[in-house]
């Protein structure tokens, strides 16, 4: 049970940075492109407590899938709506892309600068890595194109009215196909291999892009 407890205690800085990292970067890039009412909504801001969903939070941090509070975003603003949309939607998946990358880097320090184990450098370790996980899972997530995930703006964006009504007319079904690809493990199936391979990567260059900034 303490192992349990202290697993979840270790992967909760990746979850609450990776959640609103990536519901700030959509708050932050829909009110550069016009839409005043982030900042009324108090969502410009990397403070956890106003991204995150309580329940979707605690399911999360349970069983492994949950959601944060979304931006509610007013494209009437925006000058270009179908490319601004399409910016909007695909800030948060970048934005948890620079962070993992951002983490890579301090991963990359912390060996190199604290080359000998102890167990306080070990959980530092755990944590940075899990954050880096963390958030390149919540990239592949949510480009995948089904709503209500930032992939179907993307995708309805680039292929147009055709995808769009086929969203429409389909967008109960669709998220309830998602749910059951969720609960039945499907989805791992999808972004499992993706993440592992961008992980992979990011690692493995790890010390050529510590290299280059020391």
């Amino acid at each position: 049970m303490i192992d349990i407890i202290v697993s979840k205690l270790l992967i909760l800085p990746g979850i609450l940075i990776g959640l609103s990292v990536h519901e700030f970067a959509h708050a932050y890039v829909a009110y550069k492109l016009g839409d005043d009412s982030q900042r009324f909504q108090g969502r410009l801001t990397l403070d956890p407590t106003k991204h995150i969903d309580p329940l979707g939070f605690l399911f999360l941090l349970l069983v492994g899938f949950g959601w944060a509070k979304p931006v509610m975003v007013n494209s009437r603003m925006f000058k270009n709506p179908q490319r601004d949309d399409s910016l909007v939607s695909v800030a948060g998946p970048l934005m948890n892309l620079i962070t993992a990358i951002l983490f890579t880097v301090i991963l990359g320090l912390v060996l190199i600068f604290i080359p000998n184990s102890s167990q306080i450098t070990d959980i530092v370790i755990t944590i940075i890595t899990g954050i880096i996980q963390i958030n390149l899972v919540l990239m592949v997530f949510n480009l995948i194109p089904i709503p209500p995930l930032d992939g179907h703006h993307i995708f309805g964006n680039i292929f147009g009215a055709p995808v769009w009504n086929f969203y429409y007319k389909y967008a109960d079904m669709l998220r309830i196909g998602l749910m059951l690809l969720i609960i039945l493990g499907g989805t791992s199936f999808i972004i499992s291999p993706i993440v592992e391979s961008t992980y992979e990567f990011l690692i493995s260059n790890m010390l050529k892009i510590v290299s280059g900034i020391i």
